[in-house]
């Protein structure tokens, strides 16, 4: 019985030449590896613009913590002043946020290097089965 593919009417595959099968594969696996290609650039562009919105929301709040930052430093040099000269006062709230910045940027350089670079996970995974199918089929080919 004739099979209609893409607009064509072709033969069985038992009928066929092997010609016909290489061409036909060719056709297949070209069509594949495009539309995977297209699955992983869908990914990347998706998880592009997540990341981008939140790294200016990001952005934004950290603008807005640094400000509310300067504020609390001022208050807290203030307050110390009451005891201390205002020089003293503003030396111990400096060498304060020195310590907390090391801190910090020791915890997330370490948060950092943990960090896996960015996979098309669920491209990676087709690709995988589409090999896997693939490779599955020959072998039967192979062993009738």
């Amino acid at each position: 019985m004739a099979d209609l593919r893409d607009g064509k009417v072709t033969r069985p595959v038992a009928e066929q030449s092997i010609a016909e099968l290489v061409q036909r594969a060719t056709e297949q696996v070209s069509r594949l590896v495009r539309d995977e290609l297209a699955l992983a650039r869908a990914e990347l562009t998706q998880k592009g613009k997540h990341a981008g919105i939140g790294v200016g929301l990001f952005g934004g709040g950290g603008a807005l913590a640094f400000y509310g930052l300067g504020a609390l430093v001022v208050t807290a040099i203030l307050a110390l002043d009451v005891v201390l000269p205002a020089w003293a006062a503003a030396l111990v709230i400096a060498g304060a946020l020195f310590l907390m910045a090391g801190l910090l940027a020791l915890v997330g350089k370490r948060q950092v290097t943990r960090a896996v670079p960015p996979v098309p996970t669920a491209a990676v995974r087709s690709v995988r089965a589409d090999v896997d199918t693939v490779t599955a089929a020959v072998k039967d080919r192979g062993q009738q």
